[in-house]
């Protein structure tokens, strides 16, 4: 079973947030609304929680940070011309960035990525879970050349006590936290791709999100998501 995206419009929201930082909760409950309500209207929006490692010095270490996603962001900020890393920061499509809280630049940056066309629509096989390893075919169309395919798997409802930093004493829910991710050289328009799925992971309120992305410019050219369930 496949779910491809369609050639119309689509948006990926990455947000760069930490669990270590005071001004990241409103940003990711704005993360968890944008996907609450995309999902109400049936609307092809992808939204990932990449946790960055460089709170961790105040005392608290997020227990979802990996520098692989930090380096992500620093990535962002070189083709951004900005070299600042910052939370909460939200990306959207690759090439709109501005402070993951600010609910009107998202509203705007994602009504516009839904009324573009996908240059290189991907579909996504439903996983294979075993052992945690999860197996995905990928299909895609017109990828520019050096593209590559990101896929994360994101998980809903994940509630952390902190107990030092800037949030101490608090209870944050969070949401579409990133929990594995990858990126692959697209060889051809058919291929699989592998990634580990942490021993914790609850399969039911998991989602794989793969995206195609320009190596030059970030740009993301097509995207779909397919939900993650054991046998």
């Amino acid at each position: 079973m496949t779910n491809p995206s369609a050639g119309g419009g689509f948006a990926v929201v990455e947000l760069f947030t930490s669990q270590g930082c005071s001004s990241c909760p409103p940003a990711e409950e704005l993360l968890t609304e944008i996907e609450r309500d995309a999902r109400e209207r049936g609307q092809p929006v992808f939204t990932l929680g990449f946790h960055v490692d460089y709170w961790d010095y105040l005392g608290w270490p997020d227990r979802f940070a990996d520098p692989a996603y930090t380096a992500r962001q620093e990535a962002y900020a070189q083709a951004f011309v900005s070299g600042r890393l910052y939370t909460p920061q939200m990306v959207v499509n690759g090439t709109v960035e501005f402070v993951g809280s600010d609910r009107r630049q998202a509203a705007g940056a994602i009504t516009s990525a839904l009324t573009s066309t996908a240059p290189a629509p991907l579909a996504l096989s439903a996983p294979d879970l075993s052992g945690h390893q999860v197996a995905l075919d990928y299909q895609t169309e017109r990828a520019p050349e050096g593209a590559v395919l990101n896929v994360a798997i994101v998980e809903r409802g994940l509630d952390s006590e902190i107990a030092r930093g800037e949030n101490a004493g608090r209870t944050l829910r969070q949401d579409n936290v990133v929990r594995a991710f990858t990126s692959v050289g697209l060889g051809g328009e058919r291929g699989r791709v592998e990634l580990a799925a942490p021993a914790d992971l609850d399969p039911r309120n998991a989602t794989v999100v793969g995206y195609v992305q320009e190596n030059a410019n970030q740009a993301i050219v097509g995207a779909t998501a397919i939900g993650l369930f054991t046998a």
